[in-house]
């Protein structure tokens, strides 16, 4: 759907849906937006323009594409099904974009409830954090019939450099579950890395830019390596949302009757990170909790 007349409402104003909102504005499409809190709804308009609307179902009114970019299961439900949520006003041919990291089981659900509207539903988690989406340079994987992810993914091309269909819906959820156990354990190994680093006396940013280039290589070392050095951590991916994804995970691998031993093990050194009160650290603040059992604790 490249037609830049397509009526746009984005439902969900936080470091991530606010920029992304932006790029389809700065694109030419018409957007309305929601947000929980109207004085970042209206923030949004003055730089963006666009419009903005009190609730989800004033927002899909007169859309022809409804995305969504909230925090979790409840959060989604609520703007979608709710008594003033999106589908109560989304007009048949729309399609409901799910940006959101939410259960595979949910995402199967809107898909039913849209099909049972005359609408199209793609479950589609994003990677790449709050700088890919400041930058347009996401990762999208896809949930959806092919149809409908044809007629959405040069619209979703707008902040992305990476829209990938992984199947029907749920498929996207599932895949991004992938993405956050792969990222839980690469994060652990970094942080013992450089913990083991600086303990061993070596010069820890001469040995991230040495091993960076070989087999040891991540986008979370070349990306977060100087910050944890620095032990600065008010930015990024929050702990707390990491492991409402990593519950997310091993919610699945229960079901799935497979065991996550890694990941696991990583929730629960970020639940040790919540408690030293890290909740809204970024996740690489691993090396921090690492840091904080070496240090003596008063008694």
């Amino acid at each position: 759907m490249q037609n830049k007349t397509a009526k746009i409402a984005f439902i969900g104003l936080g470091v991530m849906g606010y920029p992304m909102a932006g790029h389809l504005a700065r694109a030419g499409y018409g957007v309305c937006v929601y947000n929980r809190t109207t004085s970042k709804a209206a923030a949004w308009v003055e730089e963006y323009q666009g419009t903005y609307a009190n609730t989800p179902a004033e927002a899909a009114q007169d859309a022809d594409l409804v995305f969504i970019c909230v925090g979790n299961d409840e959060d989604v439900r609520q703007v979608t099904l709710g008594t003033e949520g999106v589908l109560s006003t989304l007009g048949a041919g729309g399609v409901l974009i799910d940006h959101s990291t939410v259960s595979a089981q949910l995402a199967q659900e809107l898909a039913v409830a849209c099909s049972e509207q005359g609408l199209d539903f793609i479950d589609a988690p994003v990677s790449g954090g709050q700088q890919g989406a400041q930058n347009g340079v996401l990762t999208i994987m896809c949930g959806a019939e092919t149809s409908a992810f044809e007629r959405v993914q040069s619209v979703m091309q707008t902040y992305a450099r990476a829209v990938t269909l992984m199947g029907p819906a749920g498929s996207g959820q599932l895949t991004k579950m992938v993405n956050q156990i792969c990222i839980a354990g690469l994060v652990q190994g970094l942080a013992e890395g450089l913990h083991f680093a600086q303990h061993a006396g070596l010069d820890a940013h001469k040995v991230m830019q040495v091993i960076s280039q070989g087999a040891a290589g991540s986008w979370q070392m070349q990306n977060r390596h100087a910050t944890m050095i620095a032990s600065e951590y008010e930015h990024g991916f929050a702990v707390d949302w990491m492991r409402k994804d990593l519950n997310i995970c091993l919610q699945a691998a229960r079901q799935l009757d497979i065991a996550l031993p890694v990941t696991a093990l990583v929730d629960q050194f970020y639940a040790e990170v919540q408690n030293i009160g890290g909740g809204r650290w970024d996740t690489s603040s691993l090396l921090k909790r690492l840091q904080h059992l070496q240090t003596p604790q008063k008694s």
